[in-house]
């Protein structure tokens, strides 16, 4: 089981859409997939059809009540993809939690004894993060085996990233030794836009490898699909950004194959 946090704590970068669409898209290649929506605004859950009013079982009840985590899994409507649903708590969820001891690492610890009670068994388990480098994200790295930041092809992309990478650094160093970064996958990409070429020139020129070759286009039906309840993948298969995550999820499966023969 592999677990990846997708993190950037800048807002409408695409975090959530890659949550959705990336767990959607590794599901439809024949992975077990669990997807965490850690993040208060819930958005993750809503996009892959849980109704706000039926979430009395949610990654809050897991962190604050003690609630085993296999209990608040729910089925989506894709085969093979689950998901533990946000609730409009969690955003309190640092006030109750914040004096718990071992409060960095409640969700690693909710995850092990899901193992330990011997499943259900997940190939890839994503945690949807909050945009902000607060403590559930802290949870999320210190639960998680690697992170995808995803990056909007704009001016500002670069900004806050170091941030974002100084944070990933001390929680390596701090309280989760085994953390990797997956890479960095650039969305909302208009190839018809010179400054999206321009951007995605200037991150490979800095991160190099690091970078995702993928690039997830800015597509109408991405934007389209939340509202539905689905993740693109099954409302619209064909179009440009369905494509997009087929070929992120084969690149993100290849380099863990690679990684595994190392």
């Amino acid at each position: 089981m592999r677990i990846i946090a997708i993190v950037n704590q800048k807002g409408g970068v695409g975090k959530t859409t890659t949550s959705i669409n990336l767990a959607a898209a590794l599901a439809l290649k024949g992975q077990s997939v669990l997807l965490i929506d850690i993040d208060p605004q819930g958005n993750a859950s809503t996009g892959l059809g849980i109704d706000r009013h039926n979430r009395e079982k949610s990654i809050y009840h897991v962190l604050t009540d003690g609630l085993s985590l296999r209990e608040s899994i729910a089925e989506t409507s894709v085969d093979g993809l689950s998901i533990v649903p946000s609730h409009v708590d969690l955003s309190a969820a640092e006030m109750e939690i914040g004096n718990k001891d071992g409060r960095t690492v409640l969700l690693r610890d909710a995850v092990a004894e899901m193992v330990r009670e011997g499943g259900p068994k997940y190939d890839y388990v994503l945690v949807d993060c909050p945009p902000s480098l607060n403590l559930l994200t802290i949870n999320a790295l210190c639960a998680a085996r690697s992170v995808i930041v995803p990056l909007q092809c704009e001016f500002f992309a670069l900004e806050g990233l170091s941030q974002l990478l100084k944070t990933v650094e001390m929680a390596k160093a701090n309280l989760n030794p085994n953390l990797v970064i997956d890479g960095v996958m650039l969305t909302m990409y208009d190839q018809r836009n010179r400054l999206s070429s321009q951007v995605a020139d200037d991150v490979r020129k800095h991160l190099g490898r690091a970078v995702f070759k993928t690039l997830i286009p800015r597509n109408v039906r991405i934007a389209e699909a939340p509202s539905f309840g689905e993740p693109v993948l099954t409302y619209d298969p064909t179009c440009a950004g369905s494509v997009a995550y087929k070929k992120l999820a084969a690149e993100i499966l290849s380099r863990h194959s690679r990684s595994k023969i190392q």
